[in-house]
Parts: structure tokens; C-alpha cells; sequence
């Protein structure tokens, strides 16, 4: 990004002419183009990428790839592109009874208007929820319904355009599909939904960003976001096992593509890679060897995380589909899954109805306590939290709070875990048993009223870093509150795109405060049988404050 101090560009967003600051736009929204300039777009999909999942999906859903240029005004699109965009929206409004009401129910209150952290962090009134979703529904109006015909701009309505095309790529992309807005709607209409839709469209005609596309790519071709090769994979985890033992002194031998195995983990390829999620990983290796547990990873099925769910429908259901695949070719019982947000918006929200129930699996039992997750009956997938927390409640865990003693933490609840699946407690409840001390930040940015990271859904690439720490803006405010109140130098979450947008995120604005995983928490915090008398080391290496402390049983 250009060189933008963060005091600098906090000045930006709150005096600069904006939606926000009290401007007022010269033109009607309508008259007022989309720019593209280097720093506000995602760079486009790459050809060959696009070619290759082509070939994957049923004909249709990718249109051909070509060599397109963002900046200029001819994008090489087919000659009819504007019959299969509309086309493809018919299609979309009689699949999907949803879309038909979001286009036909809202009365523009703007009740969503200021709930939208890209437009908090913008001041652009098309990043409004309702702005954004008039988008589409202008085009909506123009050819599906009579008021539109007759009266046109009057109405509303205005004909899909080359600059209305523009649009839509500029906007459908500067949402996370984060839906809080939608907690706000009276109506109930989910913005998310429609840039899903959106996005879907732009694909007929093969306008897409690379970001979004390469892990699809990568995730149909290896199993994972990364490419990561199968011996990649388990080398990667075993150089995890050494420095667990160097810190604990636990040898531990994870198993892999093991028939026969109790149960199946998949996480987020970023897990086994990236930092910070490999410390996450490492508290998985940790819990899992503390308890016994009779598991087995896959290099087969080695990513939970569904980009697909950024892409479209059909890829959507593709990637979920293979998890369940797996889990049937292992004969594992039911399938426990590691830390990731869109993984488990896909597994709760759509996985039945796109893969339909798992009934080659069994109702997810815990081995450890007993517990029947009844919540997970139709998925048979169970989320590590609430694994987790089982565990703590019936007292199956030997704990030293003291060991975290170094962090003072506040809890992000990623957008999806929380507003998607409502996993609100489970994450707090295990805070409040491996942490001394735990501060909430303010009641109307955290829970189901939580703030994006600001770079979701496929959004978390390099060429966009000032819109991201604009959208992200929000979401820093609230931690630097509770970093000046209560010290918090620790943001915890549960969500593997999290770990890493925030890490930038807290760069920026409040590089006090590092970003971690609940599940490398609860590793530190394990007393191990068998580990060195005195723990001096966190996993991330860092002295413990208070290894010696008393232990919580």
C-alpha cells in the first residue's frame, strides 16, 4: 500500500469529504461512475486459473477465460455478456425464493446504512448495505418487473450497462459478506447473500479477482488453499511436533490418512503453514495428545476452509463435498474441525441442503465425556470450541492459567462463528478457564453485533491494503479501547482468515496487540504428562510470566 501513516490515515476517514463527515454527493448515485485505479481493486483472475475450474464445474458457471485489463474501458467480454448476465440473475431469482424477496422487500430505511465497516471506513454511499444491494436491484427492476419497464430511472430501474458492470465488480468486492448489516435489516435481508449472487454473475462472464480464484484453484487440485503437497503437509506438521517438544518436552506423533480412526480433523491449511495459525495448530497437537484422542488428519481433505463460498454455488458445494468424501473413504465415526470462519458458515448453513446429511457418519460423540452433540445430528461435524469447552466443563483438563499470564486478552467474534452458527459462549467459556484476565470490548461491536476484520472473503491481498485498513478501521477501534482501559495486548479468535488480517490489522492501528488462536491458548495453558518440570516457554517461544502457578482441574 502507498506509505500512509496510520495517524494519517485515521485523520483521512474522519475529515475527509464523505457520506460520513457530513458530504454530500454531487452527482445522483446513478450518474456517478466507477474509478479503477492502482490501490482500490483486486487484481483479476488469472486466465489459465479460470480455465481449469471451468473444466471443473458443470458448463456455464465460469465464463471463457480471456486477458482483461481493470483500468481500461474495454474488458474483452463476449459479444451477448449483458444476455447472460441478465439470464443468469433470471435463473438465480427462480432458484433461490430468498434473492426475489431481498429484491423486492426493501424500503430503504437505511437502517443498515452506517452498520457496514467499508463504509464506515470509506464514507462511499455505494458501500451502504442498501446502496450496495440497489446495485442489482436497479437491473432487477429494469427487466423483471412492470413498474420498472414503464417508468424506468423513475422506478429505479436503470439497464445492465458496461458501467453498471464496473459497478458491480468494484462493490460486490468491497463486501465481506460479513452480514452484519443484516442483523440490523427489519426486513431481514441479507446483503451477504445478494454479493453472493453478484459475484456468481460477474463469473458468467469470467470477471473475478485471483486472490479468490487461486485457492479454489489450489483446493481443487492438492485439497488445500495453499497447494500444499501431501509429504508438504506432514513435513510441516512434524517441524510443529519438534518445537513442541523442544517447549514441553512431549514427543508427539500425529497420525495421517489413518483407516479406521475414531475421528477425523480437518482445520485450515494456514494451520499447518502460516503464523500465526501454526501456533493454533500446535495447541491442537497438544490437546488431542493430552486426552488421547483416537484422530487422524487427512493430506487428502487438509483444508476446512471453503473459498468456494466467495466464488459460487457449485464450487461451493464441491469443496464440502470433499470432506465428507474423505471421512467415508477413512470409516472414521464423525469429523471434529479446527478453527476457520467460512468452513463452518458452509457446514451450517448449506452443507445439508448442497451435500445433503452425512448419514454414513455417526452422531458426534465425544470419547472423553460422553456428550451427544446434538447440534451437530444432521453434519457430524463439531466445532474444536465446542469440543473444547465439553472438555472443561466436565473436568477432563489439567490447566495452569498462569502459563498465559503474559496476555491480557479481549475476544473477537469472527463474523461467521458467531453471526452464522452462534457460537457465542463456547469460545468465553474456555477463555475464562486458561486465562487470568479477559476484557470484552464495547457491547455493540462484539457478539452477533461484531465488527468484520475487514478482509474477508478473499479480500486479505496486498494491492488493497489501504481499503482493508480503511474496512478494518471499526474493528481497531473497539481493541484500542480496551487496550487503553484494561492494557489488552492479546485479541483472541476462532477463525483462520482472522489470525491473519488481524495481525495486519493490529500492525497498523495498534501494534500493542498481538493476534492468536483460542486452541494455541488452551495448549499453553495444558500441563502435560510427561513435560519438563518448568515450562520457561510459550509455544510462540515467549517467557512465560507464571509457569509455576496453581493448576485449575
Amino acid at each position: 500500500m502507498a506509505d500512509i501513516k496510520a495517524d494519517e490515515l485515521g485523520t483521512r476517514v474522519a475529515r475527509d469529504p464523505s457520506m460520513m463527515t457530513g458530504g454530500v454527493p454531487t452527482k445522483e448515485w446513478m450518474d456517478t461512475e466507477a474509478v479503477f485505479k492502482p490501490g482500490n481493486y483486486c487484481y483479476q483472475g488469472k486466465p489459465e486459473v479460470v480455465d481449469y475450474l471451468r473444466k471443473e464445474l458443470p458448463p456455464g458457471v465460469f465464463g471463457p477465460a480471456h486477458e482483461w485489463d481493470i483500468e481500461s474501458d474495454d474488458w474483452n467480454l463476449p459479444d451477448n455478456w449483458k444476455e447472460i448476465i441478465v439470464n443468469g440473475l433470471k435463473e438465480r431469482l427462480d432458484k433461490f425464493r430468498s434473492l426475489k424477496i431481498f429484491m423486492d422487500c426493501c424500503v430503504r430505511c437505511g437502517a443498515c446504512a452506517d452498520k457496514c465497516h467499508f463504509f464506515l471506513g470509506t464514507g462511499d454511499p455505494k458501500n451502504m448495505p442498501v446502496m450496495r444491494a440497489e446495485l442489482m436491484r436497479s437491473v432487477y427492476r429494469h427487466e423483471f418487473t412492470k413498474a420498472g419497464k414503464i417508468l424506468g430511472r423513475m422506478a429505479g430501474a436503470r439497464p445492465m450497462t458496461f458501467k453498471v458492470l464496473k459497478e458491480w465488480f468494484m462493490y460486490y468486492y468491497q463486501c465481506t459478506e460479513c452480514r452484519r448489516c443484516s442483523v440490523f435489516c427489519p426486513y431481514g435481508i441479507d446483503t451477504a447473500e445478494i454479493t453472493m449472487m453478484g459475484r456468481e454473475l460477474l463469473h458468467l462472464v469470467a470477471v473475478n479477482i485471483n486472490w479468490v480464484l487461486e485457492p479454489v484453484y489450489n483446493s481443487s487440485r492438492t485439497g488445500n488453499h495453499m497447494g500444499l503437497q501431501p509429504h508438504t503437509l506432514k513435513e510441516n506438521v512434524e517441524y510443529l511436533c519438534e518445537d513442541i517438544e523442544e517447549i514441553t518436552g512431549v514427543k508427539i506423533t500425529p497420525s495421517w490418512n489413518r483407516k479406521g480412526a475414531e475421528i477425523l480433523f480437518i482445520t485450515p491449511s494456514a494451520d499447518f503453514f502460516a503464523e500465526p495459525g501454526i501456533y493454533t495448530c500446535m495447541g491442537y497437537l497438544l490437546l488431542f495428545e493430552h486426552l488421547g484422542l483416537d484422530y487422524t488428519f487427512s493430506t487428502y481433505a487438509s483444508e476446512g476452509g471453503n473459498f468456494g463460498s466467495f466464488t459460487n454455488n457449485e464450487m461451493m458445494k464441491k469443496l464440502n463435498g470433499k470432506m465428507y468424501a474423505e471421512a467415508e473413504r477413512l470409516g472414521v465415526k464423525w469429523i471434529l474441525g479446527g478453527e476457520c470462519g467460512h468452513m463452518w458458515r458452509v457446514v451450517h448453513q448449506y452443507m445439508s441442503t448442497m451435500t445433503g446429511p452425512a448419514d454414513f457418519l455417526e452422531a458426534p460423540k465425544s470419547p472423553i465425556t460422553g456428550t451427544v452433540f446434538e447440534n451437530a445430528a444432521a453434519t457430524k461435524m463439531v466445532h474444536i470450541s465446542e469440543f473444547t469447552a465439553d472438555l472443561i466443563h466436565h473436568g477432563k483438563l489439567k490447566l495452569d492459567k498462569s502459563r498465559n499470564d503474559h496476555r491480557i486478552v479481549t475476544f473477537h467474534d469472527s463474523c461467521n462463528p458467531a453471526r452464522a452458527m452462534g457460537l457465542l459462549e463456547e469460545p468465553r467459556y474456555i477463555l475464562d478457564h486458561i486465562v487470568n484476565k479477559h476484557y470484552e470490548m464495547p457491547e455493540n461491536t462484539i457478539r452477533e453485533k461484531t465488527f468484520c476484520c475487514g478482509s474477508g472473503t478473499g479480500l486479505n491481498t496486498g494491492e488493497i491494503m489501504e481499503l482493508r485498513m480503511r474496512a478494518g478501521l471499526p474493528r481497531a477501534n473497539a481493541v484500542q479501547y480496551v487496550h487503553d482501559k484494561y492494557d489488552v495486548n492479546t485479541m483472541a479468535c476462532v477463525c483462520a482468515i482472522d489470525r491473519a488480517t488481524l495481525s495486519a490489522l493490529m500492525g497498523y492501528w495498534v501494534p500493542d496487540v498481538e493476534v492468536c488462536g483460542i486452541s494455541e491458548m488452551v495448549g499453553n495453558a495444558l500441563i502435560m504428562d510427561g513435560e519438563k518440570e518448568v515450562r520457561e516457554t510459550g509455544l510462540r517461544f515467549e517467557a512465560l510470566a507464571g509457569s509455576e502457578g496453581d493448576a485449575d482441574v
